[in-house]
């Protein structure tokens, strides 16, 4: 427990989650609560505009665009960082072990909690992918869109590009959860199928425009038997349609990527496909600190109920990708989940009622992804966790909302106004052009 008489919550981790968390429950609980947050960098990294600032930008300026500056952002919100790398946790004593991370070398340090929210993301498996280091590419971190934008512009020869994903290796942690009446927390194939298909369209517009090929030129391949699967199957099969008039090739059920060669991709079903490049989304997997400990499931992901809070040890929350019930690894989930952990908390210090408390976890799939020349497609669903709702729209207009999103998170601290996503919503969904 805490030394002195506020409360203290910990929060591990300060990119998307980790951030929205810690605003959430400062806004919930109020100031008669310590937060800290805890990450590895001293930064949040904007990751969905990743691909669309390389591909719609002759001299991409990643660093300058898709970066926020985390103490100064926490401070406005009178919440501590700490910028180290966190190595373990022990929930039966309240606290967490963690090493500097400024400089290397530094000594381990432990701090203790009242409430713990884990928030850490993922690791993202390229490792595991044999030969991804000497031939495969990615859009996940500004390293390797720099590298992949390089060897477009400079290096490609108009060979075949496979883009896609590898198998996602899903945790028990959800199962028997019904976030619908008669849903549930379905099982994944792929971590999250949207930045493949996002990638495809604004890669083959982007090829077209510097006379380097098109659509024909790329082929998309899924794990799963439908790529997106998470978007509903009415969803899938309009852009499928789509993507097949536009000369775009296809391969499903592809299970595991198993290895990269210079010219070929090979899939555990055996299939072998020739590719010059290869862009490709790993499995997102528990960090190992997580693994065995017992908040998470048999992955490493931490067990939540619908609010967020692990069911045994009831001060114990998560949000974002770490989460078990977060499936597809997908940001609107993770903006969803953090306002639950913070009205549940201040319910816990007597800062909100239970009936504005108890708003449980209603997945909802909301992506909007670029397909280059200024449009791009735009998905609301729910109904792969029973929900009612299948929606897309493509055009101009969603790709206008998916840059004013981006403006508005990075001009106001991360903190998207709740009337945001709705007007999102009405503008894509009431203006198809």
């Amino acid at each position: 427990m805490s030394h002195t008489n506020t409360p203290h919550v910990l929060i591990l981790g300060g990119n998307f989650a980790g951030l929205g968390s810690a605003q959430a429950v400062r806004k919930y609980a109020g100031k008669d609560v310590n937060i800290t947050v805890i990450d590895r960098k001293n930064y949040l990294l904007y990751v969905p505009n990743i691909s669309t600032e390389i591909f719609e930008s002759d001299h991409p300026e990643l660093e300058k665009n898709l970066t926020m500056d985390l103490p100064s952002t926490l401070a406005k919100d009178n919440v501590n960082f700490i910028q180290g790398e966190v190595t373990g946790i022990d929930v039966n004593r309240q606290r967490v072990k963690f090493n500097p991370a400024e400089r290397p070398g530094a000594e381990p340090q432990t701090i203790e909690y009242d409430f713990l929210v884990v928030s850490v993301g993922c690791e993202l498996a390229y490792e595991d992918i044999e030969g991804f280091a000497e031939y495969g590419d990615t859009v996940s971190d500004f390293y390797h869109a720099k590298k992949l934008f390089k060897k477009l512009t400079e290096d490609y020869h108009g060979g075949n590009i496979v883009v896609g994903s590898a198998l996602f290796k899903q945790g028990d942690g959800a199962i028997g959860l019904q976030p619908y009446p008669g849903g549930s927390i379905p099982s994944a194939k792929a971590a999250c199928e949207g930045p493949p298909v996002e990638v495809s369209l604004s890669l083959a517009n982007w090829l077209n425009q510097h006379g380097k090929g098109g659509p024909d030129d790329i082929t998309i391949t899924t794990p799963a038997e439908m790529i997106a699967e998470d978007a509903g199957e009415d969803v899938v099969t309009q852009l499928l349609e789509a993507a097949s008039s536009m000369g775009f090739k296809y391969v499903n059920n592809t299970g595991d990527i198993k290895r990269l060669t210079e010219h070929t991709i090979e899939y555990e079903n055996g299939q072998v496909i020739n590719a010059e490049i290869k862009i490709l989304f790993p499995n997102w997997k528990a960090y190992d600190f997580l693994k065995n400990l017992p908040i998470a499931d048999n992955e490493g992901f931490i067990v939540t109920d619908l609010y967020m809070r692990n069911p045994t040890y009831r001060n114990v929350f998560a949000a974002g990708d770490c989460a078990a019930v977060t499936v597809p690894k997908l940001g609107a989930i993770g903006h969803q989940e953090c306002d639950i952990v913070g009205r549940q908390i201040a319910k816990d210090l007597h800062q909100l009622s239970a009936e504005k408390a108890d708003v449980s976890l209603q997945p909802v799939v909301f992506c909007i992804g670029d397909m280059g020349d200024g449009k791009a497609f735009y998905i609301h669903s729910n109904s792969w966790f029973g929900g009612p709702e299948q929606k897309l729209v493509m055009g101009h207009v969603p790709h206008f909302l998916k840059m004013q999103y981006k403006r508005m998170f990075m001009n106001n601290d991360g903190k998207v106004p709740p009337w945001g996503l709705d007007v999102a919503e009405v503008l894509a969904e009431k203006i198809a052009v």
